[in-house]
């Protein structure tokens, strides 16, 4: 089995979801289930934040233009139902079913096309950046996958390449960083160490250290925030690895 990660960061006006999220940077959205055949798409989501942003991702959600991720630049006539199946003040779950048309265009449907069928899909949606997970048997052309991908995207989202190993590569070393992050994220967390991001009061804010590495605020903070969380959870699984040995003696 094959794990590819990659993200899409949708320029503003092209996915009311990222124009949401983007406005309520506290924001999240992930898939609980995301599931699709040759012509459907149903998914489950999960999307946490203040009352004021959970009002505005549902809006998005509801919204006949949204098409359950839809890569359509225009109306292209597809069926979708969305409904509520939970709301609190915090946390909002969503299921959505989509029935697409001959003109729609999916990040799972392209995948289909070049992986085969049992391809399994993760997501999670943080402001401008929409993260994909997918693993699949590890035959099909990740290039014209990618190439597939890129054409259906046009101009509405940059993509970029997070991970591809095999699902039982341990993490630190699939690709190429000793801390086992992708090139992107390690870059922007030395980055950040250097400039005195981390240090206690900091040297630098979040918007100076986007400056000085030209990239958009938004993209160095997704960077570091994803960075932060595998380096938080690979700390925790080793003194889980470590506690373990020791009551093992």
């Amino acid at each position: 089995m094959r794990e590819l990660v990659f993200a899409l960061e949708y320029e503003p006006g092209c996915n009311r979801v990222a124009d949401a999220l983007a406005d309520h940077p506290d924001a999240r959205v992930r898939s609980l289930s995301l599931h699709a055949t040759a012509d459907r798409l149903w998914r489950v989501d999960h999307a946490t934040g203040t009352p004021e942003a959970l009002d505005a991702v549902e809006d998005a959600f509801l919204s006949a233009d949204y098409y359950a991720d839809c890569l359509a630049t225009e109306d292209c006539g597809a069926t979708q139902t969305t409904r509520i199946l939970d709301r609190a003040d915090d946390t909002l779950i969503l299921y959505s079913d989509w029935e697409r048309t001959p003109t729609c265009a999916s990040v799972p449907h392209i995948a289909r096309d070049h992986f085969g069928d049992g391809v399994l899909f993760e997501t999670r949606h943080e402001g401008r950046h929409y993260t994909w997970r997918l693993i699949h048997a590890g035959e099909g052309d990740v290039a014209a996958f990618f190439h597939a991908l890129e054409v259906a995207v046009g101009e509405c989202a940059q993509m970029e390449m997070l991970r591809t190993a095999n699902t039982t590569t341990s993490a630190g070393g699939s690709d190429g960083t000793p801390s086992g992050l992708p090139p992107a994220q390690e870059a922007a967390l030395q980055a950040a160490v250097e400039h005195g991001y981390y240090e206690s009061p900091r040297e630098v804010d979040v918007g100076e250290l986007a400056e000085h590495l030209g990239v958009p605020r938004s993209t160095l903070t997704y960077r570091l925030r994803r960075a932060e969380e595998h380096l938080a959870k690979q700390h925790v699984a080793g003194e889980r690895v470590t506690e373990e040995r020791l009551i093992s003696r």
